[in-house]
C-alpha cells in the first residue's frame, strides 16, 4: 500500500537531499510533465484513487459474494462507501507519527545553485527579474515602514522579514484570473482566517467553468482554527480547485509550533482529509514558483485542493508590538537573517544566470528606497479621515456597542488631546 501510495511530497526525496556545493546541469521541466510526475507509473508519489481515495462515494453491496474458490468476500473484505476495506486479525493501531518526516522540496543550495536532477518550473529572465525586483521592494518597505513606527509616524506594521519568498514567488505563478484570498482580509469577514471563503470561491469557478483557481494563505497557527479542517474537508468533498499555502514559520507569535501540533507540521493534515500535499523550502523561490505554479494545473486541471506547507522562518518581530528576543534566541534569529535569507539566495541564482550584478542591484535599492520614502511623505500629507469612520465602516446602522466605543474615544482624547494627533478631525 505505501508503494502504491507514497509519501505526500510531489519530488524525490533524492533531489531534496544532494550536496549542496553542486550546481546546474540539468534543463528545467515546463509545467505540465513537473505536475504529470506526480502521477507517473515509476514514480513513488503516484496518487491512485482506487487504492487511497473514491473521488464518489458508492453504494455499499448488499449479499453475499465468493471468490473463485468459493470462499465467502465478506469474510476478507467490507464493500464501504468510499471503497473496499480489507479485514485483519490483528489488533492493530495507526501509528501518530511515520518514522520519518515528510521530505521538503527544495531547487536552489544556501549558494543559490539548483541541485542535480532538480525537477522545477522553468522561469524566464523577465519573470526571474521582477520577482526579484519585488522581494528587494517588500524587504525594503519592512525597513522603512518599521522605522517610521519606531519614530511614531504610524502606529502599527508587521514585517515579512525572512519570508519574502513566500509572498512575491507564489504570487508570481498564478494568473490574474485567479482569486486571492490573504490571511487577513476584513472586507470578507472579521474572522483571522478566511480558508472557508476560499474554498466557496474556489467552487463557484468550477461551477462557472472558469480556467481559474482560489488561493489562500495563513500561518501554522491558523491550522490549530476550525476553519482550517473545516476547509480541507470542504474542498476535497466539492473537488474545489483551491490552493492553501501554510506558511510555516516556526511561531504563532510566541507560541512555538512544538506547542502548536504534535503532527509533522501541516502537510501531513492534508492526507486525512483526501487533500494532495507537498511540503516546500520557503526561503527557496524556485521552489516555492515550481509548487505553486504545479499546484495550480493540478487544482484547475483535475479538480482538486492543494495543500503547500512552505517551510520559513520569520526573522522579524510578530509585530512592532512584539519583542520576539523574549521568547526565542537571539543567535537563531540571526542564524535565520545570515545564513538562510531567501533574497540573497534568489539574487545568487539570477547572477548565476547573467541576468543581475553589482552595479544593477545598487541602482535598484537606491531607486526602491526613494519611492518608499516618497510614498510615505505624500501619505503623511493626506488630509485624514474623520474619527467617525473607525465605527461606521461596516454596518450601515452602528449597534450600541460601537457607539459606546465611539463615545468614550471622544471623551478620552477631550481629556488627554496631547496624547492624540492634532490633524485627525474629530
Amino acid at each position: 500500500m505505501k508503494s502504491k501510495v507514497g509519501l505526500l511530497s510531489l519530488i524525490k526525496q533524492s533531489s531534496c537531499t544532494c550536496s549542496m556545493n553542486s550546481h546546474y546541469n540539468k534543463t528545467p521541466l515546463t509545467a505540465a510533465p513537473f505536475a504529470r510526475a506526480f502521477k507517473s507509473p515509476d514514480s513513488n508519489f503516484r496518487f491512485s484513487p482506487s487504492l487511497f481515495l473514491a473521488r464518489r462515494f458508492e453504494s455499499i453491496k448488499a449479499g453475499k459474494q465468493l471468490d473463485s474458490f468459493g470462499s465467502s468476500v465478506n469474510n476478507q473484505f467490507l464493500d464501504f462507501p468510499g471503497g473496499r476495506v480489507a479485514f485483519t486479525p490483528n489488533m492493530r493501531f495507526i501509528s501518530e507519527s511515520s518514522e520519518e518526516r515528510i521530505p521538503c522540496y527544495r531547487v536552489l543550495d544556501d549558494d543559490g545553485q539548483p541541485f542535480p536532477d532538480s525537477s522545477f518550473v522553468k522561469v524566464s529572465e523577465g519573470v526571474a527579474i521582477k520577482m526579484y525586483n519585488d522581494m528587494v521592494t517588500l524587504q525594503t518597505m519592512d525597513t522603512i515602514f518599521y522605522e517610521a513606527q519606531r519614530q511614531g509616524r504610524i502606529s502599527f506594521y508587521l514585517t515579512t522579514s525572512g519570508e519574502e519568498a513566500i509572498n512575491i514567488a507564489s504570487a508570481a505563478a498564478i494568473k490574474n484570473d485567479d482569486f486571492v484570498v490573504p490571511q487577513t482580509v476584513m472586507i470578507l469577514t472579521s474572522s483571522s482566517t478566511q480558508l472557508p471563503h476560499a474554498v466557496g470561491a474556489a467552487y463557484a469557478l468550477k461551477m462557472d467553468q472558469k480556467d481559474a483557481c482560489a488561493v489562500t494563505y495563513f500561518g501554522d497557527g491558523g491550522t490549530s482554527e476550525g476553519d482550517f479542517h473545516a476547509a480541507l474537508n470542504f474542498s476535497a468533498v466539492t473537488e474545489a480547485p483551491v490552493i492553501f499555502i501554510c506558511r510555516n514559520n516556526g511561531w504563532a507569535i510566541s507560541t512555538p509550533i512544538s506547542d502548536q501540533f504534535r503532527s509533522d507540521g501541516a502537510v501531513v493534515k492534508g492526507r486525512a482529509y483526501g487533500v494532495r500535499s507537498i511540503r516546500v523550502d520557503g526561503n527557496d523561490a524556485l521552489a516555492i514558483y515550481s509548487a505553486v505554479h504545479a499546484a495550480r494545473e493540478m487544482a484547475i486541471g483535475e479538480g482538486r485542493p492543494i495543500l503547500i506547507e512552505a517551510l520559513t522562518y520569520r526573522v522579524g518581530h510578530h509585530t512592532t508590538s512584539d519583542d520576539s528576543t523574549k521568547y526565542r534566541p537571539v543567535d537563531e534569529i540571526e542564524w535565520w537573517r545570515t545564513t538562510q535569507d531567501p533574497v540573497t539566495r534568489f539574487r545568487k541564482w539570477i547572477e548565476s544566470n547573467g541576468w543581475w550584478n553589482g552595479d544593477i542591484e545598487s541602482e535598484l535599492r537606491s531607486s526602491v528606497r526613494k519611492q518608499i520614502l516618497h510614498a510615505l511623505q505624500e501619505a503623511e500629507k493626506a488630509e485624514k479621515p474623520p474619527i467617525s469612520d473607525l465605527f461606521t465602516d461596516v454596518y450601515d446602522v452602528s449597534p450600541s456597542n460601537l457607539r459606546e466605543q465611539e463615545h468614550s474615544l471622544r471623551e478620552t482624547i477631550k481629556k488627554h488631546p496631547q496624547d492624540y494627533p492634532s490633524n485627525v478631525p474629530i
